[in-house]
């Protein structure tokens, strides 16, 4: 969420208002965001012909993509070896073509020693942080700490339904299907059936909606969104998984889903002194705040 408290000499528009401070937006995208209801004024949805004047407040609950520069990528952290960046939805990680995180960390590498690449993968619909190696040594000691399951991640996510109980650790077995791209919770192991496991903690609920904190303790494919599917508490957004109507009805193109937080533990390579023991963690996004103040419901 951007706040913005207005400055002005006298009453301008609220569209023109914002498209002088944040030119990036465009009109078209500003028209989304009011229609999806995503720009409040002093707390309150008004159209963007309303004047606005020195003491007002805004409020834009759109993703942080919107506001940035074309191609552009967002460090959380970095240092000769480790890259800690933040990737919006939509973005995949690696693509044979076209626009990627990969591809624009090898754009921000360009003149130097780094050799960015990926030590773990995100869905394109999911955001958030995102490690990358930038040497081989930092891969194979990043690469280690994920398949001991040392390196702990936790996600934000809105579910369509309430979990019950709020709180709790789903298990079972990972059936994946590569052919159709798509995996599914089954009860017992298998040749394809791997075993899971997903924390998870109810923060808040509004209407038919709950947001949660959920820890990965194991880490496959489309983990989060086939375990809370299986429950009956799909992903908003999730076109794979969740439910299409409650998806176009809320306006949600990509699932509501951040990769928001990752624990380092205590490391004695000199190669990871940087992230030895850190904690790294996002803002939370837009729609986490619309639950926990009960506008999306």
């Amino acid at each position: 969420m951007k706040r913005i408290c207005v400055d002005s000499s006298s009453p301008v528009r609220l569209d023109k208002y914002l498209m002088n401070q944040l030119p990036q937006l465009g009109l078209g995208r500003l028209n989304k965001a009011l229609r999806e209801n995503k720009i409040k004024l002093n707390g309150k949805k008004q159209p963007l012909s309303t004047r606005v004047q020195t003491g007002d407040e805004i409020c834009l609950y759109i993703p942080d993509s919107w506001l940035e520069e074309p191609d552009s990528l967002r460090f959380v952290y970095r240092d000769e070896q480790v890259w800690l960046v933040n990737k919006p939805a939509g973005l995949p990680v690696d693509a044979p073509e076209g626009d990627s995180l990969l591809a624009r960390a090898r754009k921000a590498a360009e003149g130097t020693s780094a050799q960015p690449r990926l030590c773990h993968r995100l869905d394109t619909g999911t955001s958030g942080l995102v490690l990358l190696a930038c040497t081989d040594r930092a891969e194979t000691l990043l690469t280690d700490l994920i398949r001991r399951r040392e390196l702990q991640k936790e996600y934000l996510c809105v579910t369509f339904g309430r979990p019950d109980p709020a709180a709790g650790v789903l298990g079972g077995y990972l059936s994946k299907d590569a052919q159709r791209g798509v995996v599914r919770i089954v009860p017992r192991p298998g040749p394809t059936a791997k075993p899971v496991e997903t924390r998870y903690k109810t923060l808040a609920v509004s209407g038919r909606l709950a947001l949660l904190q959920v820890q990965l303790i194991t880490g496959r494919t489309h983990q989060i969104r086939a375990h809370m599917a299986s429950i009956g508490c799909p992903i908003l957004g999730d076109s794979k998984y969740g439910n299409n109507a409650a998806n176009r009805e809320l306006h949600f193109r990509y699932q509501a889903l951040c990769a928001w937080r990752l624990y380092f533990p205590k490391l004695s390579q000199p190669e990871l002194a940087g992230v030895s023991g850190q904690t790294f963690e996002l803002p939370m996004p837009w729609y986490c705040g619309q639950v926990q103040r009960g506008e999306l419901q």
